[in-house]
């Protein structure tokens, strides 16, 4: 008697997990390239095809190839305004990295006056940039601010008037209302190092000072390489703080690279120049953001604490 066998129909063939969710999980990014090529990369490439015309804003648009990037970048002003960046982008630097790691670790306490106090220091960040402008600017005037109200010959200095003093009047104005960002963030680096380091620290007998440069600085090596790359950054973005404080003057002593492409192509009324130092502008912020970046080494993304 013959047995009869019983075939078994054969189970779908499903996808691997992994697979499936990265290509569902990839739709989420959609809009956001969408969103980024719309209102970035479209504008960028129509800046840089801008930079090799001749517009007046109003007019036909002319190609005129590489005219506008000479003109651009053999002007006297483009020198001075590249050079005015730098050292704002230095003195911020200088005076910014300090003050907010000091706050930041300040302000990391338990204690609730601690709390208070970094509420207290986050205030000026809720300003906008025009209105410290308008209040720094009365504040200042040698006629009527501070100084002569309350009679302080130091402060009745014509301190916007000066070339040297108000290069270092933009650098205090804008460490003034950006510090409160860079102590949040170093802030939160501090809240993360755990609490057993600085027990074990004290069991060595290591005092406050030995903490912080032995445990605290190294801990937060990625958070102030993060920091600074925002002030390198964002120095190549001021515009409207330092539009309304100083306007550029006394002559080109203020006068950075952002308010320059912006002078050139709404006053001047040469966009093809303004283009082009909209592109320099771009190519310089990247190169910065890479090279400050690559001081956190190869494996910059990797967690503070490997290794601890």
């Amino acid at each position: 008697m013959a047995l009869q066998t019983k075939t078994v129909p054969a189970l779908p063939v499903r996808p691997a997990p992994g697979r499936r969710s990265g290509a569902s999980l990839g739709w989420f990014a959609a809009p956001a390239l969408v969103f980024f090529v719309i209102f970035a990369i479209i504008p960028l490439a129509g800046v840089i095809f801008l930079s090799f015309t001749s517009w007046n804003g109003l007019g036909d648009i002319t190609l005129t190839g590489f005219d506008s990037w000479i003109t651009a970048l053999t002007s006297p002003v483009t020198a001075n305004a590249i050079w005015v960046t730098v050292k704002i982008m230095f003195f911020s630097l200088i005076v910014q990295v300090p003050i907010s790691l000091l706050l930041g670790v300040f302000t990391a306490g338990t204690q609730r006056y601690r709390a208070l106090l970094a509420v207290i220091y986050f205030v000026p960040l809720l300003l906008s940039s025009a209105a410290v402008a308008i209040a720094y600017k009365a504040l200042l005037d040698p006629n009527f601010g501070v100084g002569p109200g309350l009679n302080l010959p130091f402060l009745a200095q014509d301190w916007l008037g000066d070339p040297d003093l108000a290069l270092f009047v933009v650098v205090f104005v804008i460490a003034w209302q950006f510090v409160p960002f860079h102590t949040l963030i170093y802030q939160g680096g501090v809240r993360q190092i755990p609490a057993s380091f600085y027990e074990a620290a004290q069991i060595d007998g290591a005092g406050r000072m030995q903490q912080f440069f032995h445990i605290t600085l190294p801990q937060l090596k990625y958070t102030m390489i993060t920091s600074s790359t925002l002030m390198v950054v964002g120095s190549l973005a001021y515009f409207d703080l330092i539009f309304v404080l100083t306007a550029g003057g006394p002559g080109y002593a203020t006068r950075l690279l952002p308010l320059h492409m912006y002078l050139t192509g709404f006053q001047a009324n040469d966009m093809g120049a303004a283009s082009a130092l909209g592109v320099i502008l771009v190519v310089v912020g990247l190169g910065l953001a890479v090279l400050v970046q690559s001081l956190g080494g190869r494996n910059r993304a990797a967690s503070q604490l490997e290794g601890a």
